[in-house]
């Protein structure tokens, strides 16, 4: 196993991890944990009771955050005609057809979030063996297959986030900054968490959400005590 830095042990040493924080003291605690040179990522993971092997226990979907999450997504749009020029209009980094379907294929992977009107996605969805494995294919669920591609760059752009349970029940989302001013992490938390908490299956049996932690790119994990969601 690999040896932590010095700053991570440092970090530790403020947690008590046996002990569940208030958000509020939670993000105080990861701000003062975090070590590092550079602007680091808060993230929250919720580990929650549900079997993703199962097609009525699957947990995808997207979200504006309120404050956004500090980060610029390029998004790449496929669409044509009308739609082409609306994408651009709205902020598109790139758009267009068969040239950037080419252009992937060749390695090309200079985007964050793919966007494509239905009528593309015969062909997008050739790209699925490169798109799918890096999280990239466009998606109903989230958003990002739709003729209606001036909301969905302008809610990529102004912060929108996925969700995806993985295949040990747990899901990751970052919801901002460390520069983010305290209430703003507090405020993309509590709208994540009521998010997910909102899409609970019904076949779901049991607890639901076991644990929810929030942790810096560097810092420590931080139990957060989400009984008020509950």
């Amino acid at each position: 196993m690999a040896k932590k830095g010095r700053n991570y042990q440092e970090a530790v040493k403020l947690v008590d991890r046996n002990k569940s924080y208030d958000i509020t003291e939670a993000v105080n605690l990861a701000k003062e944990a975090a070590k590092a040179k550079f602007d680091e990522t808060v993230e929250v993971a919720f580990r929650l009771g549900v079997d993703p092997k199962k097609a009525d226990q699957q947990i995808r979907g997207a979200m504006v955050l309120p404050h956004g999450t500090g980060k610029t997504q390029r998004v790449l749009v496929f669409a044509k005609g009308e739609k082409a020029k609306e994408a651009e209009a709205a902020g598109a980094d790139f758009v267009g057809e068969s040239d950037y379907i080419n252009k992937i294929n060749q390695g090309w992977f200079e985007f964050d979030v793919v966007v494509a009107t239905p009528d593309m996605m015969a062909e997008v969805g050739k790209l699925g063996r490169v798109l799918g494995p890096k999280g990239l294919m466009p998606n109903p669920k989230t958003g990002t297959v739709t003729f209606d591609v001036e909301k969905a760059v302008n809610e990529i752009k102004a912060g929108k986030v996925e969700y995806r349970v993985d295949k040990s029940s747990n899901i990751h989302v970052p919801i901002g900054k460390i520069s983010f001013d305290n209430e703003k992490l507090v405020e993309n938390f509590n709208a994540l968490t009521e998010q997910i908490v909102k899409v609970k299956p019904q076949a779901a049996k049991g607890t639901y959400v076991k644990n929810v932690s929030i942790a810096t790119t560097m810092g420590p994990g931080i139990k957060v005590n989400v009984s008020d969601f509950l």
